[in-house]
């Protein structure tokens, strides 16, 4: 929701009018150049993408903690994965300005056995750095470890660590994506769904 709204309020500021929801939850995952592409049709290539994506993080910086929530059944998934004495953590390409305060807001940093962010690691995935720091943090095993995403980065990341790799199909897919060539090891439709595969 936050995303969305950083991207609406930076086409206000340029004389555009919104876009809804629908239309760019599909690029949510793409981070902001994801964003730009549909908010504003950029590409890195383009001279201003340096400049709109500085402006886009400064307003994504001053929403992204209004009223942050987590996909319905997160919340049960964690307990169920702490109550089997399992450990759980976040890694996202988002840079750690906005990871750790929203993990703050959300109450789940002290929780977490690892948050890595994209500038943890010298190479965000889909290579496997942070999914293999991650494992370091917490104390696994990779190779005895599930990365669950919603993009082929995920997946491709996920299995160049060595973990079981399980695609979200609740998350913030585009409906060019086809998450059944990313080599995904199964798939779920909702977050309660990974209970019954770990």
């Amino acid at each position: 929701v936050q995303l969305g709204l950083a991207l609406n309020m930076q086409r206000e500021r340029h004389g555009l009018a919104p876009l809804a929801a629908k239309i760019i939850r599909p690029y949510a995952s793409h981070g902001s150049p994801g964003l730009l592409k549909v908010g504003f049709g950029l590409s890195k290539e383009d001279a201003s993408f340096g400049e709109m994506r500085a402006e886009y993080l400064a307003l994504y910086d001053e929403v992204f903690l209004q009223n942050p929530q987590l996909f319905e059944g997160v919340s049960q998934v964690l307990e169920t994965i702490e109550a089997r004495d399992l450990k759980w953590g976040v890694v996202t390409n988002k840079p750690r300005r906005f990871t750790l305060p929203l993990m703050q807001a959300l109450g789940l940093h002290q929780r977490a056995a690892a948050i890595v962010s994209a500038d943890d690691c010298e190479h965000p995935k889909p290579h496997p750095a942070s999914l293999l720091l991650a494992s370091q943090l917490a104390g696994v095993i990779p190779e005895q470890s599930v990365y669950v995403g919603d993009a082929a980065r995920d997946m491709d990341a996920a299995r160049a660590a060595g973990m079981a790799a399980i695609v979200a199909l609740y998350g913030y897919l585009d409906a060019q994506d086809k998450p059944e060539d990313w080599g995904a090891g199964a798939f779920i439709h909702n977050p309660l769904d990974l209970l019954a595969l770990i």
